[in-house]
């Protein structure tokens, strides 16, 4: 079969990379995808939301499946664009539909719907423009520090943590007044909740799931945890508090009633459900949803799949997940991302990379990279991911680590403290 990947970062190299270990596919084309996809499939000079271009590369291509790496395309309606049209509906999108989606592009849907069903989460209230004066007596009502997250996507920038009342009321202002754009036209105020964050992903076909290895990643740009947010710089599975008692909670709490209430609410979800959790005394709460895999663990779950992912991908499209087997390797498995000296603040790009072909051992997933005149060149804050396979998450680390020194483009980093709370 032939498969399209819709997406151009290390989430979607990883998938692909996976996807061609299975027996079943002929051919893999990426939309646009990057310098590396391109060494294990055909790039397609396509954008992730240009929908009648993606229609015709899947019609000329004759492509058999569509699977949607990142959100934007999800929101937008993907799904249900190939579901209405008379030429695609009978090409299977693994993604959720535009509905389905929404637990990830509104944050306020979100929250509505784990209290609807009794989903662990965090206590909130939403406002408004105008509204302002209102969030502030809300967060009176909460100990500090403050979430405040803006409704819609942001590019993973929309969440701050303000410490004290008077800068969050001042957060909250700038929210509001359009500081994310339309996306915080509606603010979340959240609880601060205090524990361990990991994910937990599952794929299903609206009724079935399947819950893939856990992970946990490394959102912020300094060693220790510090300095701002960034996409992730680098991620390790398994999470060693996830243990069997820890994710049958996850399970019965979380997964089940987001699966039954999906169900109910007569929403199509075909694709993958990212939770994000953080893990208070023992007990799992949901931070966010993402209608999607995550990225940069992507790069480690991935290498801890044993089974075929072509085949759970046709359980989803065919709706018989229930009959397929999902394996994974008892390896350590991690991922550290190589980034452009700024990011996540303003950075240069178009910096040829060398090193690559000296890595040993580790896998190397490609991000923010294209190609300028025959040279493989960054195009991004997040280069590259070294992901590496160990008997413990610090034997894997070492791997990766070793690997990322032999690597070189001009001002680059890593963070050399992933997994650092688990050594």
């Amino acid at each position: 079969m032939k498969i399209l990947i819709i997406g151009s970062g290390g989430r979607e190299h990883a998938l692909g990379w996976k996807i061609k270990q299975s027996t079943k596919v002929e051919k893999i084309y990426f939309a646009p995808g990057n310098a590396g996809t391109a060494t294990i499939g055909e790039n397609l000079a396509i954008g992730v939301c240009d929908f009648s271009s993606i229609k015709k590369a899947v019609l000329s291509n004759q492509v058999d499946m569509v699977v949607v790496g990142p959100e934007v395309p999800l929101t937008e309606g993907i799904f249900d664009f190939f579901a209405s049209d008379s030429e695609l509906k009978n090409i299977p999108v693994i993604g959720p539909s535009k509905d389905g989606a929404k637990l990830e592009g509104s944050k306020d849907f979100a929250k509505e719907f784990m209290m609807k069903y009794n989903i662990p989460t965090a206590r909130y209230q939403t406002f408004s423009k105008g509204e302002a004066s209102l969030g502030a007596e809300f967060m009176k009502t909460l100990t500090p520090p403050y979430v405040l997250k803006a409704d819609g996507l942001a590019a993973g920038k929309g969440v701050v943590i303000p410490e004290t009342i008077g800068e969050a009321i001042s957060e909250l202002e700038e929210m509001l007044s359009g500081k994310f754009g339309e996306a915080s036209d509606k603010v979340v105020i959240e609880e601060f909740l205090s524990g361990i964050e990991l994910s937990v992903f599952v794929i299903t076909d609206g009724k079935n799931y399947k819950i893939l290895p856990e992970a946990k990643d490394y959102k912020r740009i300094g060693e220790g945890n510090t300095g701002p947010n960034t996409g992730g710089m680098g991620a390790i599975s398994p999470v060693p508090f996830a243990d069997n008692d820890f994710m049958s909670k996850v399970e019965k709490n979380i997964i089940k009633p987001t699966i039954e209430g999906l169900q109910r609410e007569e929403i199509i979800y075909k694709g993958f459900i990212f939770f994000g959790l953080i893990n208070c005394n023992g007990n799992p709460f949901v931070i966010e949803y993402n209608a999607r895999m995550g990225d940069p663990e992507t790069e480690a779950v991935m290498l801890r799949i044993k089974s075929d992912f072509v085949d759970l991908l046709e359980g989803v499209a065919n709706e018989n997940l229930d009959e397929k087997m999902i394996e994974f390797d008892e390896r350590a498995a991690v991922t550290v991302m190589m980034v452009s000296g700024g990011y996540p603040g303003d950075y240069e790009k178009w910096k040829i990379i060398s090193g690559v072909d000296q890595v040993a051992n580790s896998i190397v997933f490609h991000a923010g990279t294209n190609f300028k005149d025959n040279e493989v060149v960054t195009a991004g804050g997040r280069v590259l991911s070294i992901s590496s396979y160990g008997k413990t998450i610090s034997d894997a680390l070492k791997v990766s680590y070793q690997n990322a020194s032999l690597i070189h483009f001009d001002n680059c980093y890593f963070r050399k403290d992933i997994g650092f709370e688990f050594e």
